[in-house]
């Protein structure tokens, strides 16, 4: 067999294991085998890893991208571009329903020619429900997953624009669960959340610090096990996004204890992150505000990473959300109303694509977590909770995503500056962070996308394929119920 690429030298890291010589032969995009001094030829390119780990290609299940509510933020162009120079080789981003709207099919065909030739890496959609109707539930889901292959919807707990009240919630679930699709939760106490705010406001105390005063760990650990709750009445899977409290995380642990099937996810900030970075100066502060916001200490976070190392969480994902800064009348500074900051105007939401796997890899070297945990939750869980069943792991057959680093120690080390990075956001929230690896290589099938060394951006615009999902390979609903009751087939 002749092979396009061969990529050697390497150690091969999946979710469960660890593979030292053998090489990775690919062919027409996909890994074709595993194994020692594999034939090649002059048409075959060798990529030498030297020693250096190689993982699949990350993928990020929850990105926003381009979407009509995010006017300074990242574009498909640029956001994927990010995406590619941090290791990640597909995204899923998300198509949003505003109140207004009484149906999702145009909005999914409308971001779909957003993304279309604009994408360095592959992607698929989420769909985001605040209106959910009967025409939306019964009629236009049952098409989405069976024509467009998006078999996941996120719902919101909060907001006043998107949240959902629980009967709508439960509603959603009874046809999530029919097709076979995962429903993705916000969860935080809207109403503890408005009144925080309210009475905050009414004190003078408006600085974005306040914003994690308004939204304290109990507002979402209520809101969580609540949503834990439906989804147990209803037998329905369910992944709570963006986790960020011990106590949150508490309450997913013992759900899964009970072998509901209930999956976590939790992001970046969560764990490199604290509530005193929203005290910055001229109003700096605002750059770090995301909900659920910045926990107080390193307690919370460290429990975070625990959670990571213990299998509690699913996927880590950027939640990259990102919007400008320094944009005057936009952007973070909409929490500035005649020069006075208000923390409730702030846009929520930090850019973070780029960074994921590097500040995850981070704590792989600092001991926080393993090497098989980095692609347990950056890459296979993903892959697998979204029915990505040709990504997320070195495998023939497998699509040849991969992503290699720098072999131990070999990489100087550098403080990162956000003009080091490919987003197009006006800052990253982990300046002056040192990292002492970087993905030194990402091919994306079989392709050399990034070549930190060399070329540095190696893709093309238009490489990224969208990527039409199946169901979740991991365990869905067990038709266990709490008493006779059945949810309408």
């Amino acid at each position: 067999m002749e092979f396009d690429l061969i990529v050697k030298n390497g150690i091969i890291v999946n979710a469960s294991d660890t593979i030292s010589g053998q090489d990775i032969g690919i062919k027409n995009g996909k890994i074709t085998c595993l194994g020692e001094t594999l034939p090649y030829s002059d048409s075959t390119t060798i990529l030498d890893a030297q020693g250096g780990i190689i993982t699949p290609g990350g993928v990020d299940s929850h990105v926003h991208l381009e979407q009509w509510n995010t006017p300074t933020g990242d574009t498909w162009e640029t956001g994927t571009r990010s995406a590619i120079c941090g290791g990640t080789t597909t995204v899923i981003a998300f198509v949003s329903q505003a109140r207004h709207h009484d149906t999702v099919l145009p909005l999914v065909e409308e971001y779909s020619q957003l993304a279309w030739g604009n994408a360095y890496c592959d992607y698929g959609f989420h769909v985001i429900l605040t209106n959910p109707t009967a025409k939306v539930l019964g009629k236009e889901l049952p098409l989405l997953v069976r024509e467009e292959g998006i078999t996941s919807v996120k719902l919101y707990m909060t907001y006043e624009a998107m949240k959902l009240g629980d009967r709508e919630v439960l509603d959603v679930m009874v046809a999530t669960r029919r097709l076979g699709m995962t429903t993705m939760i916000h969860a935080e106490n809207h109403d503890m959340i408005d009144l925080l705010i309210e009475t905050l406001e009414a004190e003078g105390k408006t600085e974005p610090y306040y914003h994690a005063v308004s939204r304290p760990m109990i507002a979402e650990a209520e809101a969580t096990y609540r949503a834990i709750s439906l989804a147990e009445l209803m037998d329905a899977p369910i992944l709570l996004v963006h986790v960020s409290s011990p106590l949150a995380t508490k309450h997913i642990r013992d759900a899964q204890t009970r072998l509901l099937p209930i999956y976590g996810e939790t992001c970046p900030q969560y764990v490199w992150l604290l509530a005193e970075t929203l005290k910055g100066e001229h109003f700096h502060g605002a750059k770090a505000v995301c909900s659920p916001p910045l926990r107080e200490s390193s307690a919370e976070t460290d429990a975070i990473w625990t959670n990571i190392a213990n299998g509690t969480f699913t996927t880590f994902s950027s939640d990259h959300a990102a919007t400008k800064f320094n944009v005057g009348g936009n952007g973070k500074r909409l929490g500035l109303v005649d020069g006075k900051p208000f923390f409730s105007k702030i846009p929520n939401g930090l850019p973070g694509l780029e960074t994921r796997l590097p500040l995850l890899f981070k704590g792989v070297l600092e001991g926080r977590i393993s090497i098989q945990d980095l692609v347990r939750v950056g890459c296979s869980n993903p892959a697998k909770l979204y029915g990505l069943s040709n990504k997320g792991a070195i495998l023939p057959g497998k699509d040849a995503d991969l992503c290699i680093w720098y072999p131990n120690q070999s990489m100087k080390s550098f403080t990162l500056k956000n003009d080091m990075l490919h987003h197009d956001i006006d800052y990253t929230p982990y300046e002056d962070m040192e990292f002492l690896n970087w993905p030194r290589y990402t091919v994306l099938r079989g392709q050399v996308v990034w070549d930190r060394d060399g070329r540095g951006l190696a893709g093309k615009l238009g490489d990224g394929k969208y990527i039409k999902r199946v169901g979740s390979s991991l365990p869905g609903p067990r038709n266990v119920f709490v008493n006779e009751w059945r949810p309408p087939a």
